[in-house]
């Protein structure tokens, strides 16, 4: 049987039917990839219903350690309810136990699974629990890309030198005896000397030795500071903590109230010990946070910016923070700003109560929020201008006394399996060279239209669900240009889609039905900016 690394590819089949083949040509891809960082040859094979799957299954998960053998899960919300996948992967887990590896599983998220995101639900199903504790490449927000472009080839680089770092992990398997000679071609009683003085009890120990120190490396935890303000830990203070504190270490924060203004400017965790709202930070005449540095994290803090002024509660100056399970408010300007070209990631945060927006991206500002509920802003909840470019899935974004979201002066956005509701004014506005991508949201129970497109703004909307709002569902106007293919847009106040003064589009395969004041409203200088087919009127 040949020894040279291969891969399992464990997928929905309907999912790659949905994606017209795309998961089959990620791991074509792959495949490629890693042959072309070593030179040597790897395959993937996946069920097709060909003899070859079964046959490379049995030898190499059945009947061999073989450690050179991967399985590259697809990890989608069909991937956990599947029998087929889940019990490759049991098995493939109990592969790595006897192979006492814990590097050759490498899924790759390809859909948002809320199983993953919710801490209840992932409790329940220990192969969720799994795939989460697991580094997994997210091609995610990489979904709708071609498969060719330059980030899907830097995401499958990445993904390759994975494999190949797991490959040099690989332990070594003991010599067997043949006739006297062992596998590497010695005769045994060329060991003599040191070797020969040794009892097998003694050789079984060394081995177990060599190959735990050549096998993964143990997760060491990182250096960990104290705060607390009743003078019970290393420091009563955070700003104390981060002069102190060395890149990598941890801060973690006790409970109690600290008033300051800090600066992060090094690579450091700040964690809050206890129940949400019991560690809290506020800051007047400054901002609460101000991020500075390449990297870092922050989790379970009540963040908290009173008076007045333009401050916001979290600075996002630059790098990535991940920004986790906080609650964040601000009485003076924008909850959250993020700008500089900073890339964070927010997740499972409420931010709520800003004097201006929950978060504003702009000036190349980026970032991928995630699971957050954004609500009861003075302005949007989440504002997107000067090159901002942020990426949104399953939010919660709601009550706010102005829109939902608001991208405008050249700002850009992708927002996917959000919900956007009950909003003051508009759900989704885009105006004044604003350019925004909208799939699958459910955009409803606003106080005015579900999207709104004007001042020369752009946008393409798929597979959204845009109903009960006051007034249209959608507006497109003033030398604006949209794409509209498969929504759902009814139960509106007035019509489905209203188009006027200049405004124009693309609109393919909609459902227009069930609106109060029927499907269209088209102004007549607009009727030849409008290409209509498929719709459902």
């Amino acid at each position: 049987m040949s020894q040279h690394p291969i891969g399992f590819l464990s997928y929905v089949r309907d999912d790659d039917a949905h994606e017209r083949g795309r998961l089959s040509e990620v791991a074509k891809r792959l495949s490629g990839e890693v042959r072309i960082q070593t030179g040597e040859k790897f395959e993937i094979f996946q069920d097709r219903n060909d003899i070859q799957w079964g046959q490379q299954w049995k030898e190499r998960i059945e009947d061999s350690l073989d450690g050179v053998t991967f399985l590259i899960p697809i990890v989608t919300p069909g991937f956990f309810k599947s029998p087929a996948c889940r019990a490759e992967l049991e098995r493939f887990l109990k592969r790595e136990k006897t192979l006492k590896r814990n590097d050759l599983i490498l899924p790759v998220y390809y859909v948002n699974c809320p199983i993953l995101h919710d801490d209840e639900k992932r409790k329940s199903d220990p192969l969720a629990m799994i795939i989460a504790e697991r580094q997994y490449a997210d091609l995610r927000e990489l979904r709708f890309e071609p498969i060719t472009s330059p980030e899907v080839g830097k995401m499958l680089a990445k993904m390759g030198a994975q494999i190949i770092g797991a490959l040099e992990r690989e332990q070594p398997r003991k010599p067997t005896k043949v006739r006297g000679k062992t596998r590497r071609g010695k005769t045994s009683t060329a060991r003599k000397g040191r070797a020969s003085a040794e009892s097998p009890q003694q050789l079984e120990s060394k081995t177990q030795s060599v190959e735990a120190t050549r096998g993964p490396v143990a997760k060491t935890e990182p250096p960990t500071i104290i705060v607390d303000a009743l003078h019970r830990g290393d420091h009563p203070t955070l700003t104390a903590a981060l002069a102190a504190a060395k890149p990598g270490d941890r801060i973690l924060m006790r409970p109690g109230l600290y008033r300051e203004g800090v600066t992060i400017d090094k690579p450091v965790e700040i964690i809050g010990d206890g129940e949400l709202g019991e560690v809290v930070i506020e800051a007047k005449g400054e901002n609460v946070v101000r991020f500075k540095a390449n990297m870092g994290r922050i989790a379970n803090l009540t963040l908290q910016q009173v008076g007045a002024g333009d401050w916001f509660a979290v600075d996002i100056a630059q790098g990535r923070l991940d920004l986790e399970g906080c609650d964040i408010t601000s009485e003076s300007y924008t909850c959250v700003g993020i700008h500089g070209g900073a890339d964070p990631r927010l997740r499972r945060n409420r931010i709520h109560d800003g004097k201006e927006s929950g978060v504003l991206v702009y000036d190349n500002g980026q970032g991928t929020f995630e699971d957050n509920a954004i609500f009861a802003n003075e302005n949007a909840g989440v504002s997107i201008m000067t090159g901002g470019n942020p990426t949104l899935r399953h939010n919660r974004i709601y009550d706010g006394k102005s829109s939902g979201v608001h991208v405008y002066k050249n700002g850009l956005g992708t927002l996917e399996d959000n919900d956007v509701f009950a909003n003051a004014n508009t759900g989704v506005r885009i105006n004044t060279g604003g350019n925004a991508t909208l799939r699958r949201n459910r955009i409803h129970d606003g106080k005015q239209s579900g999207v709104f497109v004007h001042e020369k703004g752009q946008g393409t909307l798929e597979d959204n669900e845009i109903v009960a709002n006051q007034s249209a569902g959608v507006q497109v106007r003033d030398d604006s240009n949209v794409r509209l293919r498969r929504n759902k847009i009814s139960k509106n106040g007035y019509q489905a889609i209203v188009i006027a003064a200049g405004g124009g589009g693309v609109f393919e395969d909609n459902d227009l039905s069930g609106n109060t004041k029927g499907a269209w409203h088209i102004s007549p200088d607009c009727e030849k900016n409008v290409t209509r087919t498929g719709n459902l009127e």
